[in-house]
């Protein structure tokens, strides 16, 4: 009993600490955008995108300098049907989400291409060297679309914003949202260490950690943050953040594992994992777009996306 009850002690103390600091993070960014006359889809697909995506990466890391390839694996495909189905699909319910028409023609397409790619790359059996290279390109290549469009992009209001942010606060704000997003990524690590210890408890097997409590707890952080962008109304911050973490997922921490211990895949994955990431992906435009002028993910499509998660954890066990 003694052995269960720290775990549990860390998960529920983890999620508190990540809803405090997603929530602060969320109001700092938003004042960083502000300042720096940024659009707040770029704040999104970068900021929090990379942000919340950086629990993947540290965790993904770990697990393949310890040569468990699977559990990285496992984390990332994970990671991106949890932000889908979950994440957006739970934001939606709460208020259903106004979807800008540029980021589905845009950011999307370079989501599905990227998509596309990693399923290529792993149809082999395999996660190597190269292939984490080829991930890498990807990576840079998308970082630096992104930056010429935050250039280009002359949508700069943020009439979200409950007060005029002075510039001589800059320094205090970039503190809080270092410090916020610091605060985030060790609350949704202890949530993830208390998570696994206690799949550990139960004996469940390595693979099914990394697609489950691993990539909840790692998604924690971007579920936290848009939800409370959703209640603000900050709808491009929501879905930026979802397809800018999945980016970072498919093309930064699947990389990772390739470039530090290269391995195969696990069976399971191409058969079951990737194709329900795909879908998702794909039922993402489906929802959004629906050829038509106003591009608005409801709470019945925010039902369908849950109803999926749901479906996919029932065949996980």
């Amino acid at each position: 009993m003694t052995a269960i009850l720290l775990p549990i002690i860390a998960l529920l103390s983890g999620f508190a600490l990540l809803i405090w600091s997603a929530d602060e993070f969320t109001d700092n960014g938003a004042k960083i955008a502000n300042i720096f006359k940024v659009s707040p889809l770029i704040i999104g697909l970068i900021i929090f995108g990379f942000g919340t995506s950086a629990p993947e990466m540290l965790v993904s890391g770990l697990a393949a300098w310890d040569g468990n390839t699977g559990l990285s694996i496992g984390n990332a495909i994970g990671s991106n049907i949890f932000n889908i189905a979950l994440v957006l699909g739970v934001s939606a319910i709460i208020m259903p989400i106004e979807v800008s028409g540029n980021i589905l023609k845009k950011e999307w397409v370079f989501l599905m291409v990227a998509t596309l790619c990693v399923g290529l790359l792993l149809s082999d059996g395999r996660l190597d060297f190269v292939d984490g290279l080829i991930l890498s390109l990807l990576l840079v290549l998308f970082l630096a679309y992104t930056l010429k469009e935050s250039k280009n992009n002359k949508n700069h209001e943020f009439d979200e914003l409950k007060q005029v942010v002075e510039k001589d606060q800059t320094g205090k704000i970039w503190g809080m949202l270092l410090f916020s997003l610091v605060v985030l990524i060790s609350s949704a690590k202890l949530v993830v260490w208390g998570g696994v210890e206690i799949a550990k408890f139960f004996q469940v097997s390595d693979l099914i950690i990394g697609l489950t409590v691993v990539a909840l707890g790692t998604s924690l952080p971007e579920l936290a943050v848009s939800i409370t962008s959703v209640l603000k109304k900050q709808f491009d911050m929501v879905v930026g953040n979802v397809i800018g973490s999945n980016l970072f997922n498919t093309i930064a921490v699947l990389a990772i594992p390739g470039l530090i211990h290269p391995s195969t895949v696990p069976e399971e994955v191409m058969s079951r994992d990737y194709p329900v990431m795909f879908l998702l992906t794909v039922l993402l435009f489906i929802v959004s777009y629906k050829f038509r002028k106003e591009h608005i993910i409801n709470r019945f499509e925010g039902g369908v996306l849950v109803s999926v998660f749901s479906f996919y954890l029932w065949q996980l066990f």
